[in-house]
């Protein structure tokens, strides 16, 4: 194949990752809608019981009335677990799909896939969706995947509006530091985006609590307590890494491309502010005790700082970072 089929392949590798990517977001929708489904027959089912047990003989003369039973129950269950299944094996599906886009990508540009915007993000959401499936065969967290799989497809959709052609690297990004530096940014914004949509699930969870019990989706989740602290783990282990990426790599990848470790532009600058404010999030968490509803609005401010650094700055602030558009 020449570099043009390479290049072709993986675009269309793109487009047909994002569909398969959507249609398992619907299918991880029906799954809750069908379990939320579940959740309510369930509690028809037991608030009758009492009466149909308490009824005596005046209730026998009483015509049948039709009304949930514990089949109903049992079917939406049984659909849940389909949709489940289907959105699982399709989230493989496009992961692979996406992974063989990103490797024609370097094929057709004859370098590592993440020299621009464009690249970064089909690379970044492949990142993304291999943590999120090593999560959940680890750790169980199907429940975040309408947000996972919802910002996947979003995320996708966008970067065709930053689409750059496949071809060389300028000559500042032309260093074995590229790779180390991305792919550590990468895995990084991975871990935060899960984080934060545990904190989002967290605050809808506690507010639903708050206001006589979650119904829905929302009664599916896991606890409050669960996500708050799952959000906190995965920040606890990201924190580090984007520490190198920002602090550490991204630096000496300044001092070898511009003879100087840092500058103050714009996306050293937001780099370094997304940092600040994981480190407030960490500090508060450990020092003062901050859990719930304040800790889960900080841990959203810090990730807003990071798509900002990934996605404002290159747009609307010039600097030395303005090729990687």
């Amino acid at each position: 194949m020449t570099l043009e089929d390479w290049a072709n392949f993986s675009n269309n590798a793109v487009a047909a990752a994002t569909a398969v990517l959507a249609l398992a977001w619907l299918a991880s929708v029906a799954q809750w809608a069908f379990g939320s489904k579940a959740v309510r027959v369930e509690r028809a089912v037991a608030a009758a019981e009492p009466a149909l047990v308490g009824g005596g003989s005046a209730s026998s003369n009483a015509p049948a009335v039709d009304g949930p039973s514990s089949a109903d129950r049992e079917a939406a269950e049984e659909r849940s677990d389909l949709f489940g299944r289907i959105a699982f094996s399709l989230t493989v599906l496009g992961f692979l799909v996406l992974l063989a886009a990103v490797v024609a990508r370097g094929l057709a540009a004859e370098r590592v896939p993440w020299g621009n915007m464009y690249e970064f993000a089909t690379t970044g959401i492949c990142v993304v969706l291999g943590g999120y499936l090593v999560m959940d065969v680890l750790m169980k967290v199907r429940w975040l995947a309408p947000i996972v799989l919802g910002f996947a497809v979003v995320v996708l959709g966008l970067s065709m509006t930053v689409y750059v052609p496949a071809g060389p690297l300028v000559p500042a990004l032309d260093s074995y530091w590229l790779v180390i530096h991305v792919i550590s940014a990468m895995v990084a914004g991975a871990g935060f985006l899960v984080g934060a949509g545990a904190s989002v699930l967290y605050l809808l969870r506690t507010r639903a609590d708050a206001r006589g019990g979650a119904k829905g989706y929302l009664s599916r989740l896991p606890s409050a307590a669960s996500m708050d602290q799952l959000a906190y783990r995965v920040t606890a282990f990201s924190f580090p890494v984007w520490t190198f990426a920002a602090l550490i790599s991204g630096p000496i990848w300044a001092e070898h491309a511009w003879g100087r470790p840092w500058g103050w532009d714009p996306k050293e600058v937001w780099a370094f502010i997304t940092w600040v404010a994981y480190a407030g999030y960490l500090h508060a968490r450990a020092t003062a005790g901050w859990k719930g509803k304040a800790a889960a609005i900080l841990s959203l401010i810090a990730f807003a700082t990071f798509l900002f650094n990934f996605v404002g700055v290159n747009l609307f602030f010039p600097g030395l970072h303005s090729y990687a558009k």
